[in-house]
C-alpha cells in the first residue's frame, strides 16, 4: 500500500524559511515524479514543483522559481520541499503526490501539511 506522508508545515512570518518532507513507502516510485502542489480554499490545486525520482530532474512553478528548491532522498525514500523567502501568498495546504512520467493526474497523494506565512 503506498503512503505518502507530508510534515513540517506551520507558521513563518514573511522573508521566512520552511522545510516540508514526504515520506513515501510501499513502492520503488521509479518511473515517477514526485510532485508538490499546494491549494488555498476556494482555489483549484496548483502545481509547485516537481522531482523525477531516478534523474533528479526539477521543475518549478514561475511563482516559486528561485525561491524553492526541492530536493529526495532515494535512500531514505523521502523528497523535501525548502521553501524560503516566504510571501503571505505562499499560505495554502501543501501536498505531496507521485505522478508516472508522462501522465498528468497523480496516481498518488498525501494528506497535505499547512503552511501560513504572516504578513
Amino acid at each position: 500500500q503506498v503512503q505518502l506522508v507530508e510534515s513540517g508545515g506551520g507558521l513563518v512570518e514573511t522573508g521566512g524559511s520552511l522545510r516540508l518532507s514526504c515520506a513515501a513507502s510501499g513502492s520503488t516510485f521509479s518511473g515517477y515524479s514526485m510532485v508538490w502542489f499546494r491549494q488555498t480554499p476556494g482555489k483549484d490545486r496548483e502545481f509547485v514543483g516537481s522531482i523525477t525520482w531516478t534523474a533528479g530532474i526539477t521543475s518549478y512553478a514561475d511563482s516559486v522559481r528561485g525561491r524553492f528548491t526541492i530536493s529526495r532522498d532515494n535512500a531514505k525514500n523521502t523528497v523535501s520541499l525548502q521553501m524560503n523567502s516566504l510571501k503571505p501568498e505562499d499560505t495554502a495546504v501543501y501536498y505531496c503526490a507521485a505522478r508516472r512520467l508522462g501522465v498528468p493526474t497523480p496516481d498518488y497523494w498525501g494528506q497535505g501539511t499547512q503552511v501560513t506565512v504572516s504578513s
